[in-house]
């Protein structure tokens, strides 16, 4: 998300935000009382941490909103104060004669009234129009994330894992990798890696099939025989290339991994059973070492959990390199590009 920095020496509020090819920088405004001037961007900072969050944890992803005091429901809640961010900033809540102050429970209105307070402080009303024209310049930015439209500030969104996917975005990464099934720098800088983690993950199926009929190989093979060629990471893209072929879509594949790594982010397990069922195999065996072996080696969940859309896309296209290698060493004779579009258009509908 948008970050802000108080530039001493010009005296100015500096907004940044990330590319997937490095951070932009915009002057915001002219801060004249510098005392606040750090102050004021770690305010701002605050807000659009909350804001993006509504992005990040999306109501539709918690169950449903309808069911009141649901994690649904205060999510879709919490959405909805970006419309009293605006009065927040312009007449927050200030300490009374007794210096009690009305604090809200929402954190993006609190942060709202946080920045307002702020601003107050330094009694500047151009400064205050500034900043408001931020904010919602950042709020429209997440609306256009949220519709699949990465352009301008919301690009910053290539860096952050949505767990609901775009179709919109899905098509745009399927015809990216329709041109170049290998992938391209503009997967990780253009598109939401989770839905470029769909398309790939569809494109993978069809790179392992084929490299899997040349070789007589399994598709679920294909990936750990590249990683004799080259050094790859294969677990990940095995365990989805396994459900695919069981019947999964990309999609239902790709969300489900991207849910374990967000909950492992925020302290959460999701698959419990699944770590007691691991223990209890090894309890049962008859190697002293093998709990200290399990322990080193085992992983809660399969994806980074500070960047687990962007692991995945990551991962998903070393896979589809590595089935390149595994189809250029038996030397069909036709190219892999070829031979991958015509997999995968074969049945477009597993592109889901």
């Amino acid at each position: 998300m948008t970050r802000y920095a108080f530039d001493s020496g010009a005296g100015t509020l500096v907004a940044t935000w990330g590319t997937g090819r490095g951070d932009v920088a915009e002057t915001i405004a002219q801060v004249p009382a510098a005392e606040h001037g750090v102050e004021l961007a770690a305010a701002l900072a605050g807000l659009a941490r909350f804001q993006w969050r509504t992005y990040t944890h999306p109501a539709t992803a918690a169950g449903d909103p309808d069911v009141v005091n649901g994690e649904a429901w205060r999510r879709a809640e919490e959405r909805n104060r970006f419309a009293k961010v605006e009065a927040a900033l312009r007449t927050p809540n200030l300490p009374d004669d007794d210096g009690c102050m009305l604090v809200f429970y929402s954190p993006i209105e609190e942060s709202a009234h946080h920045v307002g307070r702020v601003l107050h402080a330094i009694g500047d009303a151009n400064l205050v129009d500034r900043v408001v024209n931020e904010v919602l310049t950042e709020q429209a930015a997440i609306t256009a994330a949220e519709l699949g439209d990465l352009a301008g500030r919301a690009r910053q969104a290539v860096e952050l894992t949505r767990p609901e996917i775009s179709p919109v975005q899905v098509h745009a990464a399927d015809s990216l990798l329709r041109v170049n099934p290998l992938g391209t720098i503009d997967l990780f800088t253009e598109l939401d890696p989770a839905a470029a983690s769909v398309a790939a993950a569809h494109w993978l199926r069809a790179a392992a099939t084929v490299a899997g009929e040349i070789t007589g190989l399994e598709p679920v093979d294909v990936v750990a025989e590249a990683d004799d060629i080259e050094a790859l990471q294969v677990e990940t893209p095995t365990v989805v290339l396994e459900r695919l072929v069981a019947g999964e879509t990309p999609t239902q594949v790709v969300v489900d991994l991207i849910a374990d790594a967000i909950a492992v982010s925020e302290g959460k397990v999701r698959d419990l059973d699944g770590i007691i069922e691991a223990a209890q195999e090894i309890e049962e065996s008859d190697e002293d070492d093998d709990l200290d072996a399990w322990t080193d080696g085992y992983r809660i969940c399969r994806l980074d959990p500070t960047r687990p859309a962007i692991d995945l896309l990551e991962d998903l296209l070393g896979a589809i390199r590595g089935c390149w290698l595994v189809f250029s060493e038996a030397d069909s004779g036709t190219p892999f590009e070829h031979a991958v579009r015509t997999e995968a258009d074969a049945d477009t509908s597993r592109l889901q």
